[in-house]
């Protein structure tokens, strides 16, 4: 029996129902919003959805779970020249110190910029953050140890070459004239770092076999020759099915050590001062039923592991696993900002809509009205989250008649009401979906 071909695209669309939570904010600590459909709507951005499902799935393969148990992942961080340093350290009995200076100059001399050396916090970190496998720092030490003479004397040249730019740049802008002095230091010449090192360490920085790098893509300006990887995952921002709502929350914090005393009559003598809570505030929260896309890109997936090194089979082996634990991650996964004072992560989607097509499909437009919440027997749509899925499935039943290449969609739901709704839809003939009880199950 032959399988039917698998479509390009994996299109996901989700809703669920979050109650007095935040799980992200703008630069002010208050809620996102966007105005859709000429309502102001709550918003969760992708970046924080991203974030969340790419950590998700890499804890679950560095655990040994999942689809991706034991595969190589990656690591986003500013510490690069850190975590190097350390495994010289710790792996060939460096001195500290020594191993720092060394694993910065190898990696700034690479391309990458850090921060001002005169300052403690931001010396040994890059400008940018960097995407790279998490074995990256442990490659660069090795190959540092293993060449550790023709490295100290190339590294001692270039720290006195760089000392000698700082002193004439200081000489001119001391004398304000000439360049600016990141201009000056700039102009005088350092020693490269030898091509067969550079390589190296090239060859550690690049995406290699990171299944998330492939899923979630990366972007490197600062190195020309260190690819780029354009990612198979795209993401739509959160937003809620009906206009915003939010609380500004009161909140006062108790002092233990003075509860004690004013319960002990310790205080009788300063209570005036022992008066009041130890601490008070306001915090947003927001409520609301969001609507959430995404879309994987298999061809993209795939060709990004064969650009990695794989084989054909290998990278077609690996996409399907990664697929899994996407679509896995897509479902489970939740920013954790405010974790544990709202409970925001044990949220369940109230609706998952997963199928296949020759392209993306976005159903945000089901919601450019609000959802009107009005009791049903006022004319209105009833609670939001059953109103949410009968538009949802309704925008899918409309589009899939319009467009061959829509396979038939599958759907998960949490919600005893939703399922309820669904049970409806396929009594009245509604549109063709196949109803899931597990994740597993929404991609063949």
């Amino acid at each position: 029996m032959t399988e039917a071909p698998r479509h390009q695209f994996l299109s996901l669309h989700v809703l669920e129902t979050l109650v007095a939570v935040l799980p992200v904010r703008d630069e002010n600590g208050s809620p996102k919003s966007l105005v859709y459909g000429g309502a102001e709507r709550h918003m969760i951005s992708s970046q924080a959805r991203r974030r969340a499902e790419r950590v998700h799935a890499r804890d679950r393969a560095n655990a040994g779970v999942g689809a991706l148990a034991g595969r190589s992942t990656g690591l986003r961080t500013r510490e690069w020249a850190l975590i190097t340093a350390a495994s010289l350290a710790d792996d060939h009995g460096w001195d500290r110190d020594e191993a720092l200076v060394t694993a910065r100059a190898v990696i700034e001399a690479t391309g990458l910029k850090f921060g001002d050396p005169n300052k403690k916090t931001v010396a040994h970190l890059t400008k940018v953050l960097l995407f790279a496998p998490a074995d990256t720092g442990v490659r660069i030490a090795a190959h540092v140890a293993e060449h550790a003479e023709e490295l100290r004397d190339w590294r001692d040249g270039y720290l006195r070459a760089q000392a000698e730019a700082t002193k004439k740049s200081a000489r001119k802008g001391a004398r304000k004239t000439g360049p600016e002095p990141e201009e000056a230091a700039a102009a005088v010449p350092l020693p490269p770092l030898p091509k067969e090192h550079r390589d190296a360490v090239l060859f550690a920085l690049a995406p290699r076999d990171a299944i998330d790098i492939a899923l979630y893509g990366r972007f490197l300006a600062e190195i020309a020759d260190s690819p780029n990887v354009d990612g198979a995952v795209q993401s739509g921002h959160a937003f809620t099915v009906h206009e915003a709502e939010q609380v500004d929350d009161f909140y006062a914090a108790a002092d233990d050590a003075k509860l004690h005393r004013k319960r002990n009559a310790l205080d009788f003598l300063d209570s005036a001062d022992d008066a009041g809570a130890g601490m008070t505030g306001y915090q947003s929260l927001i409520s609301g039923t969001f609507y959430r896309h995404a879309v994987l890109d298999r061809r993209q997936l795939v060709n990004n592991l064969r650009a990695a090194g794989m084989t054909e089979a290998e990278a077609a082996e690996t996409a399907l696993d990664a697929e899994k634990e996407f679509v896995n991650a897509f479902v489970e996964a939740f920013p954790e900002a405010k974790k544990n004072s709202t409970a925001s992560t044990g949220s369940l989607p109230a609706l998952v809509l997963a199928f296949e097509g020759e392209r993306p499909y976005n159903y945000a437009a089901a919601f450019q009205l609000p959802v009107d919440e009005t009791p049903v027997a006022a004319g209105g749509e009833g609670p939001a989250g059953p109103a949410a899925v009968r538009r949802l499935l309704r925008h899918h039943a409309f589009v899939g008649e319009r467009r061959p290449d829509l396979t038939s969609a599958r759907v998960l739901t949490y919600d005893p009401q939703v399922d309820a709704v669904l049970k409806e839809f396929g009594e009245a003939g509604g549109p063709r979906v196949t109803p899931v009880t597990a994740i597993e199950e929404l991609t063949p």
